[in-house]
């Protein structure tokens, strides 16, 4: 399998397949690459598509420290670094945004041309004056009942999460892959994950970060009502918004053939 190392000795699995301008897609929380399976075929008749691994996701390592968002920017740095990436389209679904915000907040455009962002808010708590966080995860209280679920039930947690992340319903095969790379996934890591990731604000920064952009926003989603990441779109100067009537959190999975074609009319344009 091929694996970059970190800056901090971690190893990151990737996958690589296609050929032209690099497209680097990473996947969200609990999951892995593998669930850009139906996407990567398709991207790569015009791109050299590379999934990620996240720390403590499918095949890469899995330490018992270092799961802060900006140490996930720093990892995607050294992927790009690692295979001499440049010009690159970076990809992040849902905690994969916050990974490119922090990127570009602590790095600039270093290596990059432009994002496509899939489905998160910019906040996921809430308050008196933000009301489009996370279904669930919206407060410490929040927090402690997603860590001890996940960690007392994973099974469970994760049956629960992929039904409510797609609006359509999954071949048995299919389903039954997708569990499996979420169980590699150990409940050390997503809950240091998840505790630091759910606690950003990223309204203060965006508004600053000028690389062109597209966020896609699924109209059913149960996990982050469709305000949030219409937000980031409203607010990023050079982002524009691509809406997913028929798509809950997966919407590449939901709406597989219109992602495809948007992700590939955004590389061309």
């Amino acid at each position: 399998m091929p694996y970059i190392t970190t800056s901090d000795g971690i190893q990151l699995h990737y996958q690589e397949q296609g050929e032209g301008r690099p497209l680097v897609m990473i996947h969200g929380w609990t999951f892995s690459g593998r669930f850009f399976h139906r996407n990567v075929p398709s991207l790569a008749q015009n791109a050299r598509v590379i999934t990620l691994d996240l720390r403590g996701h499918g095949e890469s390592g899995k330490p018992d420290h270092s799961y802060r968002i900006p140490r996930l920017a720093a990892d995607l740095r050294d992927l790009l670094q690692a295979l001499d990436l440049d010009d690159v389209t970076v990809l992040g679904w849902s905690i994969g945004c916050p990974i490119i915000w922090s990127y570009l907040e602590l790095f600039g455009k270093e290596r990059l041309r432009d994002a496509i962002f899939v489905q998160q808010t910019p906040k996921q708590y809430f308050s008196s004056e933000w009301k489009h966080g996370h279904a669930a995860c919206y407060d410490q209280a929040g927090l402690a009942e997603t860590i001890q679920k996940l960690t007392l039930t994973p099974e469970a947690f994760d049956r629960q999460n992929l039904s409510d992340c797609c609006a359509s319903v999954l071949p048995d095969d299919e389903r039954a892959m997708l569990l499996s790379e979420m169980a590699k996934s150990p409940a050390h890591a997503r809950a240091a994950m998840m505790a630091d990731h759910t606690v950003h604000d990223w309204r203060d920064v965006l508004p600053y970060l000028d690389l062109p952009a597209l966020m896609m926003i699924a109209e059913k989603d149960a996990v982050l009502v469709p305000e949030g990441p219409a937000w980031v779109a409203d607010h990023m100067p050079q982002c524009r918004a691509l809406r997913f009537t028929e798509s809950s959190h997966m919407l590449f999975i939901d709406e597989t053939e219109k992602f495809n074609q948007a992700v590939m009319e955004f590389m061309a344009r």
